[in-house]
């Protein structure tokens, strides 16, 4: 075979990587996005064996693959962060469209396979497009079988009717009972983000297909509160008081004027009171004010009650991915039994 793989050189493959990924992530990436995100890595890996001999800690592997002329036209990165899963892996694979059905893909994957076997992983865990069936072949193929659906839906600023989805109810309702809404920009500081992060540890648990366990506030603050898009003015927060109650994350991309809902989570104690359908209409309230042309999310295909919200808002369903599951000696020896 003509295409090799080699390590990631960085910074200088940045710009080829970001347009591979491009051809594939729902949101445009560009390399300062993927240089910034990787400034928030640990420089060096540290795993080991927990109490039941289960891999944990974190590291992660990625090679890119080219062509004789240095064409990166594959990539797979590996990787596990200190609150994955105990034994798991995760992992991205993608090659490009023009290159598909050459072996580049059951390159990447076996290096990956060999990488996690020699750190001692059980688990793989991928995702592939559920409007891809060849990448889901690829991946049954190969021994994972889907566990979970999740699936994007998008609404469309521009058509939402304000008064049929009871915008200005919706919010009166959070105020006449007392709660009021708030941004971390208007309460900024460590106490207000410790606050939010509690909400997060709360509720990240309840999210049906969640796995692991919830990063240490600092970890928390560079991968949840943090990311590409942030801005303290579109963190929303329900308040009763001076504790915080509910909050909604919306993140923004100038590359397509559109936004992505990250999150939304509210205190068990004060769910059924219509907080999180008010948070949804705040964050709808404002990408108007922004000029925003839609507002993106994801949810897993169980969460009925934020799809509900989500209907009544006039989202629509776009694709979704399967979340794919394979036992990493079980994959091996199949391959090798071939």
């Amino acid at each position: 075979m003509s295409i090799q793989l080699r390590e990631l050189r960085l910074p200088e493959d940045y710009t080829a990587l970001a347009a591979l990924l491009n051809t594939d992530w729902s949101e445009p990436t560009t390399a300062e996005q993927l240089e910034e995100e990787d400034a928030k890595l640990y420089k060096v890996g540290h795993t080991y064996k927990d109490e039941e001999g289960r891999l944990a800690g974190y590291d992660r592997s990625r090679r890119v693959a080219v062509t004789p002329k240095g064409e990166i036209v594959g990539y797979v990165t590996t990787w596990r962060a200190p609150w994955t899963a105990p034994g798991h892996l995760n992992q991205t694979l993608l090659v490009d469209v023009n290159s598909r059905k050459q072996g580049v893909g059951q390159l990447l994957l076996h290096h990956a396979l060999e990488w996690s076997r020699l750190l001692g992983a059980d688990t793989l865990v991928t995702q592939t497009w559920d409007d891809s069936p060849e990448s889901l072949r690829f991946a049954e193929r190969n021994g994972f079988a889907a566990e979970r659906h999740t699936f994007q839906s998008v609404v469309e600023i521009g058509k939402v009717d304000w008064g049929a989805i009871g915008g200005e109810e919706a919010i009166r309702s959070i105020q006449q009972k007392g709660l009021r809404f708030t941004t971390l920009a208007e309460e900024q500081g460590t106490d207000s983000e410790q606050k939010i992060y509690e909400i997060y540890k709360q509720t990240l648990v309840d999210i049906p297909g969640f796995t692991g366990e919830v990063p240490v506030i600092e970890e928390w603050r560079k991968w949840y509160l943090q990311s590409d898009g942030y801005a303290p003015e579109r963190v929303i927060i329900v308040a009763d008081g001076d504790t915080y109650v509910g909050v909604s994350n919306v993140l923004y991309n100038p590359q397509t004027n559109g936004m992505y809902h990250e999150y939304t989570g509210v205190s068990r104690d004060y769910r059924s009171r219509g907080i999180a359908y008010g948070l949804k209409v705040q964050a709808i309230l404002l990408a108007r004010q922004q000029g925003a042309a839609y507002i993106r999310t994801d949810n897993d295909s169980t969460n009925a009650p934020i799809l509900h919200i989500n209907r009544r808002l006039g989202y629509e369903p776009l694709r979704g991915s399967y979340r794919m599951v394979g036992e990493v000696q079980s994959i091996l020896q199949e391959q090798q039994a071939l």
